[in-house]
């Protein structure tokens, strides 16, 4: 389990050349709306240096990451939602996405051209949520027909009705479906999917011409709190061609302490309420991405459900306790392993080891 981002914006946004920067790869990123039509997809490995230790430990013939998927999706424009571009087709693909990244075009560059003539960073982010506002509006508003149609119990009908006409209106005042207060009979509409429920973040594209200020001028322009990450796309494949101690070196000096993938991974994982546990042993260190509010048993299903289904106890230690005792018998010793039943809330940095019999 880790989590699928989508990254969204309006054609000639760097879209394609940060999605080549986060993934190594190199799709056509050229001078014209709509080099991208299919979207394109890749992993990426979410970097941890725990895991090296866990292997070195246990002398773990393999590491296993988790892993991250990114989705590059075809540019939007003003009127997608009605077809215009390439239209709706394309809003569909970020409907599978966990979280979007909404790349925000701010560097200067004269050659290579804007759909709309200029760049105005503002008036681009409006754009394009106004085109998933409006899809969510249009799925509700179908939503509510067909629903009405349906054979439900009375009165739980009418109530589930007012609540989805309720959210017909917070759709129409421009508000993203995230804001509105859902209610547990809402909530339980699981093939109710809208875009704009889902958590989102800025990838402000930048670069040497952008100034702090048109960031943080735009980011106060904005009704509610956004998150955001300046990545400037040059700059960070310099990064990428150097060595662990010079990139460490490079990144001290524009005064950072992460890649541009650490930065926007460690976003991903607040905004979905991610954590990290581990498994380790001689045949593999693996690290697995959950829930914040999971616990053994649910922790257990994500590596499979026969564990899950034959659950006996979960043996867990605190990474740094692991490391601190080098290892599982120096934790015993020492008083650090602990035996936990299937509702213990697995915590951040946990290796464990679960027992399970069928």
């Amino acid at each position: 389990m880790g989590f699928k981002c989508g990254l969204v914006g309006m054609p000639n946004v760097g879209k394609s050349s940060i999605f080549n920067l986060l993934t190594q790869q190199s799709i056509p990123a050229n001078n014209y709306p709509f080099c991208t039509i299919d979207p394109n997809i890749a992993y990426v490995e979410v970097p941890d240096k725990r895991l090296t230790y866990l292997a070195t430990i246990n002398n773990s013939k393999n590491i296993i990451n988790a892993s991250i998927e990114f989705v590059d999706i075809a540019g939007l424009i003003k009127g997608a939602s009605k077809g215009e571009g390439l239209g709706n087709e394309f809003l569909s693909h970020i409907n599978s996405t966990d979280v979007i990244a909404h790349v925000v075009r701010f560097f200067k560059d004269k050659e290579i051209i804007h759909v709309k003539g200029e760049c105005n960073p503002i008036d681009d982010f409006h754009d394009i949520n106004l085109e998933l506002i409006l899809s969510d509006l249009n799925t509700v508003q179908k939503y509510y027909e067909r629903f009405k149609k349906s054979k439900t119990d009375h009165k739980e009908k009418s109530l589930i009705l007012d609540e989805l006409n309720s959210l017909i209106n917070h759709l129409s005042n421009d508000k993203f479906a995230s804001s509105f207060k859902y209610t547990d009979r809402l909530n339980t509409l699981t093939d109710l999917k809208l875009l704009t429920k889902k958590p989102m973040f800025i990838i402000a594209n930048i670069n040497e011409g952008t100034h702090k200020d048109d960031i943080d001028n735009f980011l106060s322009s904005l009704n509610s709190k956004i998150q955001s990450v300046s990545v400037n796309v040059k700059l960070e494949q310099e990064i990428l061609s150097l060595n662990t101690e010079d990139q460490k070196e490079f990144l001290d000096e524009i005064g950072e302490t992460e890649s541009a993938l650490s930065r926007i991974i460690k976003t991903g994982y607040e905004l979905l309420g991610l954590k990290t546990f581990f498994t380790s042993g001689e045949k593999e260190t693996k690290a697995w991405a959950a829930k914040k509010d999971f616990n053994a048993s649910d922790c257990s299903g994500i590596i499979h459900s026969d564990i899950k289904k034959g659950f006996i106890r979960a043996e867990t230690v605190s990474y740094n306790d692991y490391i601190k005792h080098n290892g599982e018998q120096g934790s015993k010793s020492n008083g650090a392993w602990r035996q936990e039943g299937k509702d213990y809330i697995v915590q951040e940095g946990d290796v464990v080891y679960f027992r399970f019999n069928l």
